[in-house]
């Protein structure tokens, strides 16, 4: 399945600020859900379950028996608050004014995870579609943000296991946007907000 099949028209959109550990997805996912008309965040950092946690800080890399069920979890966190959305719009009975996002960071490295996280789950009535949004940041400048940074369980050894991990999205076939990390925050965030706002499904074009 590609992941632009699952675009239609829905009533909200989930933009997913992915990339790997140290690209900025939780800062730009934050101010993004802020411009984006105060959408819920959701910080995917924080559905990991212990066990998950644990590795990660002793410096051991998480494998796909890992990262299934905390990418369901992050899953039903979205379908949970595009739910909400939705019911909000409905009970209203008028269309928003302004079009209705969730945001969430999720690292979401590999096209099968992608793929994941753009399923509804089956139980729910799927009420978005996703676009992710790929924050795209050379090693160098990876490698000084997660030495400095403080206070994340994340072990900065584990950086080129993530490296190694990611397949960068084919925009050609998958529902997402390439933005260049490497500038300042308030320049990167600009410009995903311009691209999110004037993105179009490939299904529609």
């Amino acid at each position: 399945m590609r992941v632009e099949d699952t675009f239609c028209v829905f009533p909200v959109r989930v933009v997913v600020v992915m990339g790997v550990s140290g690209c900025g997805k939780t800062t730009i996912g934050m101010k993004l859900a802020h411009d984006l008309n105060n959408a819920p965040f959701i910080d995917a950092d924080g559905l990991h379950p212990p066990q998950n946690v644990e590795k990660m800080a002793e410096g051991i890399a998480l494998i796909d028996s890992d990262r299934w069920p905390w990418l369901a979890r992050v899953r039903k966190e979205i379908d949970t608050q595009a739910s909400k959305l939705s019911a909000m719009q409905k009970s209203t009975e008028t269309q928003p004014a302004e079009p209705m996002y969730v945001v969430c960071g999720c690292s979401a490295l590999k096209r099968s995870y992608r793929e994941l996280l753009s399923r509804s789950d089956p139980e729910i009535h799927q009420m978005h579609d996703i676009v992710f949004v790929y924050i795209d940041v050379g090693r160098q400048e990876l490698v000084r943000r997660v030495t400095q940074r403080k206070e994340h369980f994340f072990n900065p050894s584990l950086l080129d296991t993530q490296l190694d991990t990611l397949e960068p999205p084919d925009t050609t076939r998958e529902a997402a946007i390439v933005i260049d990390g490497s500038r300042p925050v308030e320049q990167v965030v600009a410009d995903a907000y311009d691209q999110i706002l004037n993105y179009r499904p490939k299904v529609s074009q």
